[in-house]
């Protein structure tokens, strides 16, 4: 008799624009919501790793500041790039998390890009002008 040990996945934080385990021990299960099969374990943060995380984006958001608007926008575009480019990887990863079905799934990252699309043009309700 063989006994077959799969290794879940561990799902970590993501911090600093990095992965981190951070210090937190406990862990949940990630069940597929179709089968009720454990997929992945997800890593639960402590107030140690929300601090870190919390000074982690207070710093970034600084930064982000410091920026021009031009630059920022270029970013926002890339991402949507980005996003639109990976609707279907995306979809699957929202449906096996989530269980929904794959056309819901890229109805909810549709209705994500317009977001982001609107995101890429505040700068232009930044410019001061207004209507006589």
């Amino acid at each position: 008799m063989s006994t077959s040990t799969t290794t879940l996945t561990r799902i970590n934080h993501f911090i600093n624009g990095a992965e981190s385990t951070g210090v937190g021990e406990q862990t949940r299960p990630v069940y597929n919501p179709a089968t009720g099969q454990v997929t992945a374990e997800l890593r639960l943060a402590n107030e140690a790793d929300l601090n870190t995380a919390v000074a982690a984006a207070k710093k970034a958001a600084q930064s982000w500041g410091d920026i021009s608007l031009a630059k920022r926008t270029g970013v926002l575009f890339k991402f949507r790039e980005l996003v639109a480019a990976h609707v279907d990887e995306l979809a699957e990863l929202i449906t096996a998390e989530h269980g929904k079905v794959l056309s819901d799934a890229k109805g909810e990252i549709g209705r994500g890009l317009e977001v982001i699309e609107f995101a890429c043009g505040i700068p232009s309700l930044l410019k001061g002008d207004y209507s006589d």
